[in-house]
């Protein structure tokens, strides 16, 4: 029996549609593949490169780090800092009483400066650093060793400068680690030069933050007190003067106007002394030579003496000879 030939067509058909089919699908499938990694290949390209720019994508994620971290309030966050002067009898024992003070309330002792006067009286200043908490009361015993000349106390709150560095700390540090691990994945030598740099930039930065965290961290936990202990009384200043200011005035001016004296007359000096010496040389040099005038006391003139007037006759005389006439 023949098999008709539409039906021998119909299923010679059917096998190369499948197989066209089957080569469509694989087609498109390897086109996929190509293009996810082609992509893929691409977006780490992107990423690497980002990531190996300098503050690109490390500030991005710090920035997002920043912003979802919630800053922890920094307890008792405050300087505190004070100065007292005190007049003891006994300065190295009250120094002694202050010294066990701070360290039995679990501070140190600071800087000391030891000095005399010229009457023999002792001072003494020393910085005492105490935690804050025994701050009060190391205050308060102090001032009980003598008698109180002055006080100053100051508190300044840095908690804001506090959480500020802790939180600059912590986007450091982890900068610091970003930079770290992209350095073991560079392949480049111009990238690993680069990331040495960004590194060392940061590292430094997180060592200033670390330093002023330590800063702040020493002047918060330990209060300053600066102690000056002297044995001199001290004396009330009166503004209105006496007898001995007054007396002290008039020497003060005696004194002052004898100076000036002195003065003018040791400019003068070397005036008058060349003047004695001028007048010395005319009298024993100069005059001896000049000629000598007449005698008989005529007045000498360029031309010679002048004619001296004679005498006018007696009144008496000229009397007695109208009488013989």
């Amino acid at each position: 029996m023949r098999t008709p030939r539409s039906t021998r067509s119909t299923r010679s058909a059917r096998p190369a549609g499948i197989l066209a089919g089957a080569l469509l699908a694989a087609s498109l499938a390897l086109a996929g593949c190509s293009a996810d990694g082609s992509g893929g290949g691409d977006a780490k390209a992107a990423s690497a490169a980002d990531a190996a720019r300098p503050g690109a994508a490390g500030g991005a994620a710090e920035r997002g780090k920043a912003a979802r971290a919630t800053p922890k309030l920094a307890p008792d966050a405050i300087i505190r800092t004070a100065s007292l002067t005190v007049e003891v009898e006994d300065v190295p024992k009250a120094l002694e009483v202050a010294r066990t003070s701070a360290e039995g309330a679990g501070g140190f002792v600071g800087n000391e400066t030891t000095s005399r006067d010229a009457d023999g009286h002792e001072h003494t200043r020393v910085v005492l650093r105490v935690p804050t908490e025994k701050y009060d009361e190391v205050l308060t015993g102090l001032q009980g060793t003598g008698r109180l000349i002055g006080r100053t106390a100051k508190a300044v709150d840095v908690t804001d400068q506090v959480v500020d560095v802790d939180s600059r700390i912590e986007s450091q540090r982890a900068s610091v680690d970003r930079i770290r691990a992209l350095m073991g994945k560079a392949a480049k030598l111009s990238d690993v030069v680069s990331l040495e740099g960004e590194l060392s930039s940061r590292q430094a930065d997180l060592e200033a933050l670390l330093a002023r965290q330590a800063s702040l961290k020493d002047r918060t936990s330990l209060a300053t007190i600066a102690l000056s202990l002297s044995e001199t009384p001290v004396r009330q200043a009166d503004d209105s003067p006496g007898f001995t200011d007054a007396l002290a005035g008039g020497w003060h001016v005696f004194v002052s106007m004898l100076r000036w004296i002195a003065l003018a007359l040791g400019a003068a000096l070397p005036f008058a002394a060349l003047a004695a010496l001028v007048a010395l040389l005319w009298r024993r040099v100069v005059r001896p030579r000049l000629p000598r005038r007449a005698e008989s006391g005529e007045a000498m003139t360029a031309l010679g003496p002048l004619p001296s007037a004679r005498p006018a006759p007696d009144s008496a005389a000229q009397a007695g000879e109208g009488g013989r006439d």
